[in-house]
């Protein structure tokens, strides 16, 4: 008499395939250059000034903030990178920082694996947090960091301000109330 095997079990298991370092800070720089693709053109951002006006309402901050983001971040990293400038050493260190923030935090598809244990988020965090600290602390940037920032933060909102927001469209349902473009008709 022969024994039928046991049914499989009903959930399912997954486990993540590991990579190799290199493929992981690979992935990451490739996700980079998509991110940073997605900016708005430099055109547009600048265009003429003839679109800067003064600010009516909370929305126009609002929408020229979610419409420019990533050239916001690009305006402002680049001051920051600037403010650094004075000494090399200082700008290899905020380099390394923000390339292992890039890597480690904000581009990375998949978990950190130590010894074939996998890393907990917040541990990379603190992680992190830790090593910019201590390059902070110890090669005494951070006044210029801020100083950097803050000129990097302060034209973003001046140009978030002062543009006009109009032909800015933010979703679909925006485009269509202001005409741009006519509303999808479903077929029967």
């Amino acid at each position: 008499m022969t024994t039928m095997p046991s049914p499989p079990p009903s959930t399912t298991t997954y486990i993540t395939i590991p990579i190799s370092g290199t493929d992981v800070i690979f992935r990451s720089f490739q996700n980079l250059s998509t991110f940073l693709s997605h900016h708005r053109p430099w055109p547009e951002f600048l265009s003429t000034f003839s679109s800067f006006t003064c600010p009516n309402s909370f929305t126009r901050i609002q929408s020229n903030l979610k419409h420019f983001s990533i050239n916001y971040g690009i305006i402002t990293t680049s001051c920051a990178a600037v403010s650094l400038l004075g000494n090399p050493l200082r700008l290899l260190a905020f380099g390394l920082v923000f390339t292992l923030w890039l890597v480690f935090y904000f581009l990375r598809e998949d978990p950190v694996v130590v010894y074939g244990h996998n890393v907990h988020d917040h541990v990379v965090t603190c992680g992190l947090v830790l090593v910019s600290f201590f390059c902070v602390l110890c090669l005494g940037f951070g006044w210029n960091l801020v100083v950097g920032i803050a000129v990097g933060a302060l034209i973003s909102v001046v140009h978030a301000v002062f543009r006009n927001d109009e032909g800015i469209y933010l979703d679909e349902n925006d485009a269509v109330s202001e005409g741009l473009i006519s509303p999808r008709v479903q077929s029967v």
